[in-house]
């Protein structure tokens, strides 16, 4: 395994980057939600950086280390008052993802900024979100907004249609500056739900493809995916396939539950510093691929399971997030991407230098 490039002694400054690009700004009160598993050198740099841009910084810490592996965890349970500092707060740095959570929903629908921090210093560094990423994002953002009809297509034989306007598109670029936003530091693509019952096709998950959620590995077998009125009806392969069906299968709640093989969040990753290799330089390690795997430029996300997170009903915890290489994204007939590059140059950021 690669060892950590960065310095500890640079975390600080690395959050001091970040939480100005938050706009963490002189009066503020940022919340540092925190739980078993959060690093210390984290929680030590961020009420360092907010202090020096004159914030007020506090810890909550919750009792449960929550299972990464499941989304839409309730961290915060009934305890009395702590929903209501959340909503007090402008900042919300969570050290865990909270995709899909309901107390996010509610803190920011009162006006409090949500940061989700997950990943190695390493990767914290490389994907601070670069200059031109916003921009490019909400490029992506509105030329998928107005499409009505996506087709997704690769050599590897998949063929998948869907038709899109029920739901927002989600833009992620990696910082939380604006009241009710949410972000990932390090993130930097959009992604967004077909409408209900609407995609039908095939796809076709190849060697080199990866699973993040909840196998942290590279796909190393084919696997078929029939999907029909929304729902994926067949899966065929090998190994990944048979845990395909097995991780679906285990969250059913009825045996005839269908909503972990609904087709679930859809999109594409802009970040020009995220590494399609990153798996094979660090192993399956979570810390290393949260986010890194998700926002690499060209690749296409295909996910499973819930829609609640943008308005939608589907709340089961079957979801699988499976980030696909060389893909071609037709929006209403036209290219956005092509084997996995951007036809559009104002979609290609440079790196940072």
């Amino acid at each position: 395994m690669s060892k950590q490039l960065v310095n500890p002694a640079r975390i600080p400054d690395l959050f001091r980057k970040q939480f100005e690009l938050c706009r963490v700004a002189a009066g503020e009160t940022v919340v540092l939600l925190t739980d078993g598993s959060t690093r210390r050198d984290y929680v030590q740099a961020a009420q360092v950086a907010a202090e020096d841009l004159g914030a007020s910084v506090y810890e909550l810490g919750i009792s449960t280390s929550p299972a990464w592996l499941h989304i839409g965890v309730d961290v915060i349970g009934k305890a009395k008052g702590l929903m209501e500092a959340l909503c007090a707060a402008d900042l919300i740095c969570v050290f865990h993802p909270p995709n899909f959570a309901g107390w996010q929903k509610r803190v920011r629908e009162a006006g409090a900024r949500v940061l989700s921090i997950g990943d190695s210093p390493d990767v914290l560094a490389r994907l601070i979100s670069p200059p031109g990423l916003k921009e490019a994002v909400q490029h992506a953002s509105a030329l998928w907004g107005k499409a009505r009809e996506i087709r997704l297509l690769s050599d590897a034989g998949t063929d998948l249609s869907w038709r899109r306007g029920e739901f927002k598109v989600k833009e992620q670029y990696g910082f939380a500056e604006l009241p009710g936003r949410f972000d990932a530091w390090g993130a930097g693509h959009i992604t967004n739900f077909p409408d209900e019952g609407s995609a039908n096709g095939v796809v076709v998950l190849s060697p080199g493809d990866m699973w993040i959620l909840p196998y942290i590995r590279a796909i190393e077998s084919p696997v078929r995916l029939e999907v029909r009125d929304g729902f994926i009806r067949s899966v065929e392969g090998g190994l990944d396939a048979k845990a395909f069906r097995y991780w679906l299968d285990s969250n059913k709640r009825s045996p005839d539950d269908l909503d972990p093989y609904a087709v679930s969040h859809l999109g594409v990753g802009l970040h020009p510093g995220g590494h399609w290799d990153q798996i094979m330089r660090h192993g399956n390690n979570f810390d290393e691929l949260h986010i890194m795997a998700r926002v690499f430029k060209g690749n296409f996300l295909f996910s499973t399971g819930p829609n609640t997170d943008m308005g939608g009903k589907r709340d089961t915890k079957g979801h699988i997030d499976t980030p696909m290489c060389d893909c071609t994204v037709l929006l209403d007939g036209e290219p956005l991407m092509e084997r996995g590059r951007f036809l559009d140059e104002k979609l290609n950021v440079p790196p940072a230098r």
